[in-house]
């Protein structure tokens, strides 16, 4: 099975995955009566674990449901030490540089990962380590917020492989990273 690091994330018109107190509640802006998963359940078929940091854990963490993932979770943190015991068997805290964290799970048999949080997103990016990103775009201006992009060693070429609308509003597109 081929190894890949995918994203699947949400952001304002103006490249933004949460406003400038962290809030994400602009993501129902949209009415959306039908819960419409615009597609999270087939990705999450196509992925082994998730990688997430340790903000977004938290975030995670802070909702009032039970814990959302099926599939094991690695938490990219330094000074994150411990999960709680009812967590034990489904999160797992790791850290090091990039490429041997990917080493490391890809060599447990996880070869699929959805990569989750803003700036662990922005890391893989800045390594060169995505390759596949479903980018939901949620037609509103936020002005300011979390940044889905951040600055880069390098350009990197993705091909937009297809694009769908969702409601009406919201576009998703589908790239895959060119190596060419």
């Amino acid at each position: 099975m081929e190894k890949k690091n995918k994203i699947f994330i949400a952001c304002s018109l103006d490249g933004f995955i949460a406003d400038k107190d962290g809030g994400i509640a602009w993501l129902h802006s949209i009415p959306n009566p039908e819960q419409n998963d615009m597609g999270y359940a087939d990705f999450m078929q196509e992925v082994d674990a998730l990688v997430m940091g340790r903000n977004t854990y938290e975030t995670v963490c802070g909702f009032d449901i039970p814990w959302p993932y099926e599939k094991p979770v690695f938490v990219l943190s330094n000074s994150l030490k411990e999960v709680p015991k009812t967590l034990k068997e489904k999160v797992k805290i790791i850290s090091g540089p990039l490429p041997l964290v990917i080493e490391d799970i890809n060599q447990q048999g996880y070869r699929r990962l959805y990569i989750d949080g803003g700036k662990t997103i922005q890391s893989f990016l800045k390594a060169d380590l995505i390759d596949e990103m479903t980018i939901t775009t949620i037609p509103l201006l936020l002005g300011s917020g979390i940044p889905l992009y951040s600055d880069l060693p390098k350009p990197l070429l993705f091909d937009c492989l297809s694009s769908k609308v969702f409601l009406g509003k919201i576009a998703q597109s589908f790239y895959v990273r060119n190596r060419s």
